[in-house]
């Protein structure tokens, strides 16, 4: 979540002395993970000055368009510049961005009065991407006719320099990716008061009398207990959208499109509840929520045609799915460069619902990513009507009215007792600092004697045992003051007799060559019909996830044999093709408990009763041994000896054939490569009836004493016949019995 700081000011009242960095420091002490502090623009450095082009001149004699523009910068800065532009995505009369000369931009780039084109170009006009505000290069920074005057300072009115908090937001904080969130969390942390925009009601026109709104409705509302509908027709489809909404939107991550959909974006990172506007004139029936039919075709707005599942929530029509349920709209509802009509959608959809969808589709969104999370349950109708307000103000149109769908919810009461924060911190915290952190964060507190009756507010659907609330008064004390206590490790009773055994498993078939892998436990039917097993083969029965990570792996294992040809393969993909691996881990077999599991409370270590009822919920879990061989027995070298099979160590002390001693010399007198000198026994001449130091080619001046492959380049010198040989290696003596070893001479047998 990005966070731009000007914004943020506008939610909180932070100290103007604050910067950005300072306002992170904040943030991590209370718990959020401030990645990194932005500055949008960073690199400008010098003159960025509003212009009003007065004139524009086609250069025609050139291969590619190109424009002498008359720029009027105002009279402080040297009043008309003549500047050549190739964009033609403005006009005469238009405001744009200027770097004088003198300017740096980012990347180094300095601006300089040159000669081009046969023209003298005294600036740049600027685009987005060039200002580092976007990626946008399409054309020049066009700016609004009443946005600024010639001569004034571009950088405030383009967002150059405003600081950016880039967040890393946890599963269970789906309330932080808004800057309403992120405003609560600061205004938290430098102790001020807070204004909830989430609870206020954007002002609407009075519906139109003559038409009726966009009707909606919920057929699971498991799945939507929440759904409503805003409709707006007469909406101006080219009206543009306001130049601090475009740069918001950009300095937030977003690439602006057009006024309905950056409305819509921007209440989203507002206030945290995604939108969705369709296209009323494409509609064909009531909306509501349903589950989708199996086999279903559905094409999103990526353009992707989707298989829908019966287990997939859609918002539908009456000729089928229009939209997949908080996370993307359809191909055939979108709005378009002619919609003048909208039906503006916000609902509360449950959050397993929407992460199942999404992972079963590899489809995630900004709204998924929110939903997944939990978004507030009655903010709905507020930002629908604040996003009504906004398509209204800059688009026009007339506001027809609302319709709406909800089902009961009953709050969720904690009972808590007052001094459990103090104890699990290990520290002495007050009732009243409690209460004050508990209510910081939107709780409702009934306090009697030492019992808390705690209500998490609707935003912080992660707050549901006293252990959470306990996590949130910790944090919003501080960290930093836990006092740091080294607990006292309890004595151990060694390893268990199973641990010892798959030790000693593990340790024999290391000793033999074995090498141990780990991998995951989840198995697909792919991988299982690969093996070739029947439908009946017990290897087959591992149970399923209810949430698996991957649709292509929700069973678990119930042999070892799939992730071990994983690896294998693996390795052979990047040239290991001899190798010996194992696995000791452990398998799944029997079926689940289908009835719902206990859930034990955290405060205390569960009973016997309660842990033996969660062990008869799991499959059967016995340890499994697996391995897989791969290639050649034993790695193949320099040590295989002609004639015997490859892959074989010679032995310590070599056998009586025609191999003698290796020379330990390190010269390369007689034409040997010194490497295969210092590697490679030498070989006795086959006419000797018994292999002795006179028969060996060490000192023969003919080469084909050598075998084929360790044959010289070069005729062996003559020097080396009488240069003194070794044939047999020193017996140690004395009581130094050094076992040094700089060349393989254990090769050589003994002397007699």
């Amino acid at each position: 979540m990005r966070a731009p700081l000007s914004w943020l000011r506008e939610l909180v009242a932070i100290p103007a002395d604050q910067s950005g960095r300072d306002v992170a420091a904040k943030l991590i002490a209370a718990g959020l993970e401030v990645e990194t502090v932005e500055s949008v623009g960073a690199g400008v450095d010098g003159p960025l000055l509003v212009g009003l082009v007065l004139e524009v001149e086609e250069l025609t004699e050139f291969k590619k368009p190109i424009r002498w523009c008359q720029v009027d910068v105002g009279a402080a800065a040297g009043g008309v510049h003549g500047i050549i532009c190739g964009a033609r995505n403005f006009v005469a009369g238009d405001l744009v961005v200027v770097a004088l000369p003198g300017t740096v931009l980012p990347g180094g780039f300095e601006i300089t009065a040159r000669s081009t084109y046969g023209k003298v170009s005294d600036g740049m006009i600027c685009s987005e991407r060039e200002l580092a505000l976007g990626d946008n290069h399409d054309g020049i920074m066009v700016l609004p006719a009443d946005s600024a005057k010639p001569g004034d300072d571009a950088a405030p009115v383009v967002g150059v320099g405003d600081e950016v908090l880039d967040i890393a937001i946890t599963p269970d904080r789906g309330y932080a990716l808004s800057m309403r969130g992120i405003a609560r969390e600061t205004a938290i942390a430098y102790g001020v008061d807070f204004v909830d925009p989430g609870v206020a009601l954007a002002d609407l026109p009075a519906p139109l009398p003559d038409r009726a709104p966009q009707e909606c409705g919920s057929e699971d509302p498991t799945g939507c207990d929440l759904f409503t509908m805003r409709t707006i027709v007469g909406f101006d489809p080219a009206a543009p959208s306001p130049l601090w909404m475009q740069r918001r939107l950009v300095a937030c991550g977003m690439r602006p499109v057009s006024l309905a959909v950056d409305v819509t974006n921007y209440v989203m990172i507002e206030l945290g509840q995604p939108l969705h506007a369709f296209d009323l004139d494409k509609l064909q029936g009531p909306i509501r929520a349903a589950r989708a039919a199996d086999g279903a075709a559905f094409e999103t707005l990526d353009h992707v045609k989707r298989i829908l599942s019966s287990d997939d929530l859609v918002i539908r029509d009456d000729r089928g799915p229009i939209g997949l349920a908080g996370t993307m709209g359809g191909l055939e509802t979108e709005i378009d460069d002619t919609t003048t009509n909208i039906a503006l959608e916000a609902a509360h959809f449950a959050s397993e619902v929407v992460a199942r969808m999404s992972r079963r589709h590899k489809l995630s969104s900004e709204a998924s990513r929110r939903f997944e999370r939990g978004v507030d349950r009655d903010l709905a109708p507020y930002a629908s009507a604040r996003c009504a307000a906004l398509l209204l103000e800059f688009g026009g149109g007339h506001y027809v009215g609302m319709t709406a769908v909800e089902s009961p919810s009953v709050e969720h009461v904690i009972s808590m007792d007052v001094a459990e924060p103090g104890d699990v911190a290990g520290m002495v915290i007050e009732a009243g600092a409690v209460v004050a952190a508990l209510e910081g964060v939107g709780c409702t507190v009934d306090v009697t004697g030492d019992e808390l009756a705690v209500t998490a507010p609707s935003w912080r659907p992660d707050l549901t045992d006293p252990a959470d609330l306990v996590e949130e008064v910790v944090r919003l004390v501080g960290y930093d003051l836990l006092p740091s206590t080294l607990p006292t490790a309890p004595l151990g009773g060694g390893l268990t007799h199973a641990q010892r055994l798959r030790r000693r498993v593990g340790m024999a078939l290391a000793a033999r060559g074995l090498v141990e892998v780990l991998s995951y436990p989840f198995v697909g039917d792919g991988e299982l019909d690969a093996l070739l097993l029947a439908d009946d083969d017990v290897r087959r029965s591992g149970p399923r996830l209810a949430n698996p990570l991957s649709e292509e792996q929700p069973y678990l294992r119930a042999t070892l044999l799939p992730g071990l040809l994983a690896a294998a393969r693996r390795n052979a993909g990047r040239g290991n093709v001899d190798l010996a691996i194992f696995e000791i881990g452990s398998i799944f077999a029997g079926a689940v408990a289908s009835s719902a599991p206990p859930r034990p409370s955290v405060a205390n270590r569960p009973t016997d009763e309660e842990w033996a009822g969660l062990n008869d919920l799991l499959p059967q879990q016995p340890v499994s041994l697996a391995a897989v061989f791969a290639g050649t027995r034993e790695p193949q070298g320099w040590w295989v000896r002609p004639g015997r099979p490859r892959g074989r160590m010679p032995s310590r002390r070599p056998a009586p054939s025609h191999r003698c001693a290796a020379s330990r010399s390190r010269s390369s007198l007689d034409g040997t490569p010194r490497s295969i000198r210092a590697a490679v026994p030498r070989y006795c001449s086959t006419a000797a009836s018994s292999p002795s130091p006179a028969n060996c080619i060490r000192g023969s001046s003919s080469p084909s004493a050598y075998p084929p492959a360790l044959r010289p380049s070069r005729s062996i010198s003559r020097r080396s016949s009488t240069l003194p040989r070794r044939s047999c290696r020193p017996r140690p003596s004395g009581p130094s019995r050094s076992r040094r070893r700089t060349s393989p001479w254990w090769w050589m047998p003994p002397c007699r």
